[in-house]
């Protein structure tokens, strides 16, 4: 006796590894995960509602459970693309599309519930529509606005496109020919279909799972190259953007400017005040810092109570304008917010021609921070004045 594939199975099978699916990716993934991430755990687990209520409406076939079973299929199928779409905006950028994604999710389960009566109509409208929908995500696929391998995005995007293909077949099949009298039929273009269902599944997961891996992996690095407390890169981020900044102004011989500030008597606000205060004392400064920088700017922690700051093409007027509006913006925020005033001690230098690193134009504005605390602390000593020198 020759064994042969039976269609109730294969959709079984396609609904058992989507559940599966649901349950694993969770613990897979972890707590804190990102918006997309998170999305495509929902469409998984809705894909996986989607093939439950439609293997059970074949046991209501043309009753009112059927027509409520069968619709709900299809609301799942559609919310879970919308989702997927959602995932994918988050990880390559926003894409076009959104608003045909939004209305094709809601037409198809629409039209299907209003024209279960025709079931040429319902058939053909609903496997239309749902092709259609596939093939704006798989679009999604292409073109990222952000940094993103090609493998993943192709195999999603030819799973997508494989199913929709399916899809037009059986609506075509459905809506203008006889051969296609239900959905359990079990015509060759129904087998494949659930075949490439249970295929696609798989392949779906695997690809979906690298993004996922490589924005837990840039979550990382960022944590490597962040200070915690204060949200600003720590030295080593600092370091890194600072190599390229310097590279680029000594290539163009364009100004750049170090600063060093270190808030003021900093040991009595823990003292006094404690260190949570003291705490919030360091996310207050570094807040109004990243305010007061240029687009192309760059601050950071440097540790303690200590930042550093490097001023693109700026010099010494550009840094006496953001000496102040920084300590303007602190004269005016640390009493509201902290309950005490805050002060600090800034020194400048700049680059000069001679220069061969980083460290001593960070140096000689670290020098130049200590003369201004050994000289009553709370205002800028710049190492020299004027515009930097190319030798």
């Amino acid at each position: 006796m020759t064994p042969s594939l039976d269609f109730l199975t294969l959709l079984v099978m396609v609904a058992t590894n989507l559940v599966a699916i649901s349950v694993a990716l969770p613990l897979i993934m972890g707590r804190g995960i990102s918006a997309a991430a998170r999305s495509v755990q929902i469409y998984m687990l809705l894909q996986a509602l989607a093939w439950i209520t439609i293997i059970a409406s074949t046991q209501f076939l043309g009753t009112l459970a059927d027509r409520v079973l069968s619709s709900l299929s299809i609301a799942c199928g559609t919310a879970a693309q919308w989702l997927l779409f959602r995932a994918l905006s988050g990880w390559l950028g926003q894409r076009r599309g959104g608003a045909l994604v939004a209305l094709l999710a809601v037409a198809a389960p629409l039209g299907y519930f209003l024209g279960f009566a025709h079931y040429a109509f319902r058939v053909g409208w609903a496997n239309t529509l749902l092709a259609a929908l596939l093939l704006v995500v798989a679009s999604a696929c292409m073109q990222p606005k952000r940094d993103a391998t090609r493998g993943w995005r192709w195999l999603l995007g030819a799973c997508l496109v494989a199913m929709a293909v399916l899809l037009l077949a059986r609506g075509y099949l459905g809506a203008f020919t006889s051969v296609y009298p239900s959905f359990r039929t079990p015509h060759p273009v129904n087998m494949a279909f659930a075949i490439t269902s249970n295929v696609t599944v798989v392949l779906s997961v695997i690809a979906l799972l690298v993004p996922w891996r490589d924005e837990a992996e840039q979550r990382l690095r960022s944590l490597a190259l962040t200070d915690a407390l204060t949200g600003l890169p720590n030295r080593r981020g600092f370091d890194q953007r600072a190599a390229a900044m310097l590279a680029h102004a000594q290539r163009h011989q364009l100004r750049l400017t170090a600063l060093m500030l270190d808030i003021d008597l900093f040991k009595d606000v823990n003292d006094q005040h404690g260190h949570e205060a003291g705490d919030r004392a360091l996310a207050l400064f570094a807040r109004l810092l990243a305010q007061s920088c240029r687009g192309n700017d760059l601050a950071a922690r440097g540790g303690g109570e200590e930042f550093c700051v490097l001023l693109d093409d700026a010099g010494p007027d550009a840094v006496q304008q953001f000496d102040l509006r920084l300590r303007s913006r602190l004269y005016e925020s640390a009493l509201p917010e902290l309950g005490f005033a805050l002060d600090f001690s800034a020194g400048a230098a700049y680059l000069a021609g001679y220069d061969d690193g980083i460290e001593p134009l960070l140096a000689r504005a670290d020098a130049a921070m200590y003369r201004a605390k050994q000289a009553g602390r709370g205002h800028l000593v710049s190492d020299a004045a004027g515009e930097p020198t190319w030798v």
